[in-house]
């Protein structure tokens, strides 16, 4: 059973869509489950000025995708990189331990586009 801020995160999320030209995103995906997820980040002076994902699975996964992007906004890239999987199903009430591996993946998804856009531009 769902918490009720994940069903909140799940039918009303925050930051969902796709950011036009953004400084760096990424792509992961659970192969088990099937679950999709892209995130998408604008970054100014070293901080995340605006963030959206597009996520395709489960409400847990929607759920995680809508809480990452929120607690990742406004932060600098080295506050965001030490976003954890326990901090995001903190915020959601808790998941259940067969959902967890959904806010593993909002912060694979997160860690992935920052390490992007830190990379050298070739």
């Amino acid at each position: 059973m769902y918490s009720a801020k994940v069903l909140k995160h799940f039918y009303h999320p925050q930051n969902m869509g796709k950011l036009k030209n953004p400084d760096s995103q990424s792509k992961v995906g659970n192969p088990v489950c099937g679950d999709l997820m892209s995130v998408y980040l604008k970054i100014k002076k070293n901080k995340i000025a605006d963030i959206k994902f597009e996520t395709l699975g489960c409400p847990a996964a929607i759920a995680t995708s809508s809480v990452m992007t929120a607690m990742a906004k406004g932060r600098t890239l080295q506050q965001a990189k030490k976003i954890s999987f326990n901090m995001i199903a903190e915020k959601l009430g808790g998941l259940p331990k067969i959902k967890l591996h959904c806010s593993h993946l909002a912060v694979e998804a997160l860690q992935k586009a920052i390490k992007n856009y830190e990379q050298p531009k070739k």
